[in-house]
């Protein structure tokens, strides 16, 4: 290279693999993994299902199951790793679905990989907005007095325009401000640290009273009021709020085009976040719940947080009952809601690198106007608003049902860690010696740690479609599985009469033989 630089290791693979750097590459280790850590977040996945999936079957089955998800999670991560280690392309998952599958599948492991990926990244934009706003509707609960002696509970269009302002403010971060996202992602790094163990220390030491060890690790409960027929199905819902929590650890694998040596960093990064937050996300739940005073009095509707938000009220419980006010709870609360804030913002980094990299490769309608990037910032601004509007777009209907959050959640966790298991499965079943492996590589291993991770993907989408309540009315229906089959129906349709005809996978921007595999 001219004046005797060294080019990045990650750049010498991308132009192996047939592309150009077209981004800044200035993303270190530390950042990379700040914002997958952010991405996946301490509080934002545990903390608006926890109420619903203690209900479902108690505090043993929610703690226990966690350690469970972790455990399976891990072999997930581990093949994610080796596969971003061989491609570090911002395209990531649906790049490596169509190399992985070779020139007859890979066209379509792409197009099914990059949509669902795309789905889920943006449902995941709105899930953050909408648990936001709900922690933000609580602070200005108690910060005006509490349910019971008059405090403002935002009503629906109020908390519609909170969701709308968060979705906006990060489309602005993100098309004007990546250097300052890199700074925030970092700060969030630490906010989540210190704010978690803060949480984590002082929340069992303020309550007044605690639940013993018995209650915590054995105490098994279902609740009539969830109308679930069986234990067995009861405990399989209350994993929910364990497997909505741990992924969004791809997200180091998003930015690896703008990584310094995302060959190495890129799978590190996969690795650290995930194993940094299965540790502080289980110290988490454990202390909530040895912080329960009243079990019961969570879910009563007319309790100080209108049976709302069972960690708000956990809080509230302690810090009311030791100090006779609510301040402590709301600068907790308030620690909460700035993980959600910083998780939404790196998912809409991340979201928009997806969008971008499929537009890149024309596999979006309209791709010429979602494939540029801004002259100045050096990021895919239009794409950063295409996800953020329809992110809007999806919010609209909290105006008249009560179950979106529900919906949202199914969608993006289906699509997200749907995502995940096509470029696995490809991984699993292609011959060794069309691998070629990067720095980080399981050997033997990586086949046997593939098939776990791709039945644990199966299990997890399956069960996010399964209905969360009964009797199932139009108020306590899953419309997940409608709205995806609605959703994924029309992409098919789109593939079989047309996109097959043209859609390759990713294209190439640098001119020379590459195969994408053994190069």
């Amino acid at each position: 290279m001219e004046n005797n630089q060294v080019m990045d290791s990650g750049e010498k693979r991308l132009n192996e693999l047939g592309y150009k750097q077209e981004l800044r590459r200035e993303m270190t280790l530390f950042k990379t993994l700040a914002i997958s850590f952010s991405t996946m977040t301490l509080f934002t996945g545990i903390t608006p299902l926890y109420g619903s999936s203690l209900q479902y079957a108690g505090p043993a089955s929610l703690v226990w199951g966690w350690v469970v998800v972790s455990f399976f999670t891990a072999f997930v991560g581990f093949a994610m790793a080796e596969i971003c280690s061989s491609f570090p392309t911002t395209g990531s998952l649906y790049f490596w679905a169509a190399h992985l599958a070779g020139p007859k599948w890979g066209p379509f492991a792409s197009w099914c990989c990059a949509w669902l990926e795309t789905i889920g990244l943006i449902a995941g934009i709105g899930t953050q907005a909408y648990a936001g706003s709900q922690v933000m509707q609580i602070i200005i609960l108690l910060c005006t007095g509490t349910n019971k002696d008059g405090g403002y509970f935002a009503p629906k269009w109020l908390f519609l325009c909170m969701y709308i302002g968060l979705t906006l403010i990060w489309a602005v971060l993100n098309t004007f401000a990546l250097e300052v996202i890199a700074l925030i992602d970092i700060v969030s790094m630490w906010w989540q640290m210190v704010g978690g163990t803060v949480i984590v220390i002082m929340l069992p030491l303020v309550a007044l009273t605690r639940r013993p060890a018995s209650f915590v690790f054995t105490h098994f409960e279902m609740a009539s009021s969830t109308g679930i027929p069986t234990s067995a199905y009861a405990v399989v819902l209350s994993l929910l709020v364990s497997q909505y929590s741990l992924y969004g650890y791809d997200a180091a694998a998003h930015l690896t085009e703008e990584t310094k040596g995302a060959d190495k960093n890129g799978p590190i990064a996969i690795l650290s976040s995930l194993g940094i937050i299965s540790v502080f996300g289980w110290a988490y739940i454990l202390a909530l719940t040895f912080s329960i005073q009243d079990y019961n009095y969570l879910y009563d509707t007319s309790n100080e947080t209108a049976g709302s938000f069972v960690p708000a009220q956990i809080l509230y419980d302690a810090f009311h009952g030791r100090y006779n006010n609510s301040a402590g709870a709301i600068v907790l609360l308030f620690i909460i809601w700035g993980s959600f804030f910083f998780g939404g913002l790196s998912i809409t980094t991340s979201a928009a690198r997806v969008v971008y990299a499929l537009s890149r490769d024309s596999g979006v309608p309209f791709s010429s106007i979602w494939r540029k990037v801004h002259p100045k910032h050096k990021v895919p601004a239009n794409a950063v608003w295409l996800c953020a509007g329809i992110c809007i777009l999806l919010g609209l209907p909290i105006l008249k049902i009560n179950v979106v959050f529900t919906a949202i959640t199914s969608i993006c966790t289906i699509g997200w860690v749907g995502g995940y298991a096509v470029p696995i499965f490809a991984r699993m079943v292609m011959r060794e010696e069309n691998f070629k492996p990067g720095p980080f590589y399981l050997g033997r291993a990586s086949r046997p740690i593939c098939l776990i991770a791709f039945l644990w993907i199966g299990y997890t989408c399956s069960v996010f479609l399964l209905p969360t309540y009964y009797p199932i009315t139009w108020s306590t229906f899953n419309y997940a599985p409608a709205a995806l089959g609605i959703v994924l129906g029309l992409i098919m349709f789109w593939w079989i009469v047309d996109a097959r005809t043209w859609f390759k996978g990713p294209v190439r921007n640098i001119n020379g033989d590459h195969n994408g595999l053994k190069v």
